[in-house]
């Protein structure tokens, strides 16, 4: 009976031991959302380092380059979908969009992690967050976006703006910051790899100054429609 007892005691604190690596994990999610939402709330431009992981990151990195490779990656336009121009004198680089249709293993790991997300923040602050949209961007040397406003005339569906960075090693040297202009004190953002950007569509004017240097991320919106 002692026994069993022991062999009872063995596999509860193994249970409870995955419990807390269970809970642990899920803390250092929910404190990456936090660190969004917080920052937000302080400087409208939430920020957070530990948004995706590292292993993410250098995979989606690597759908990057090998939808390069493909030649996959098109010309970014300007507008909605229903009035859409290209004009490499305001942007110039160039996007693929994520799709579960892809049914790639990272970006439905991106999925997954954007959907827990929309449910934190629309549990903690009550957003009305209903779907989203991503895509990759690929800006190479000499690249670079105008000021502009994310969310359009035409439509107001795009409520919020995340953009993730996957540039490992990036130097000030690079260029090719995020510059939001806030008033009185415009905010310049190095796009180091890991770093997401939150801030809402409707709000900041921003642009993606020249690069010296191939820049990636994946850019998208949360949306209410």
């Amino acid at each position: 009976m002692a026994q069993k007892d022991k062999n009872l005691s063995v596999v509860l604190l193994v249970y409870l031991a995955s419990l807390l690596v269970f809970a642990g994990n899920k803390t250092f999610m929910e404190n990456s959302f936090e660190a969004l939402i917080t920052t937000y709330i302080d400087n409208k431009v939430g920020m957070s380092e530990f948004f995706l992981s590292d292993e993410l990151a250098n995979n989606l990195k690597q759908n990057i380059l090998n939808l390069q490779q493909k030649s996959l990656l098109m010309a970014a336009g300007i507008g909605s979908s229903e009035v859409v121009s290209y004009d490499s004198a305001i942007r110039s680089d160039s996007i693929y969009w994520l799709d579960k249709k892809n049914n790639n293993p990272f970006e439905l790991q991106f999925f997954e992690l954007i959907e827990e997300f929309i449910l934190y923040l629309n549990r903690s602050c009550y957003a009305g967050i209903t779907s989203y949209e991503f895509h990759y961007a690929l800006y190479e040397k000499g690249d670079f976006y105008l000021k502009h406003l994310d969310q359009f005339k035409n439509n107001s569906g795009r409520k919020y703006s995340m953009i993730s960075y996957l540039n490992k090693d990036w130097q000030e040297s690079d260029g090719g910051e995020l510059l939001i202009h806030l008033e009185g004190n415009n905010q310049k953002i190095s796009p180091t790899h890991g770093k997401t950007v939150f801030f809402k569509s409707n709000e900041l004017e921003h642009e993606v100054l020249v690069t010296q240097n191939t820049r990636m991320s994946i850019t998208g919106w949360l949306k209410s429609d």
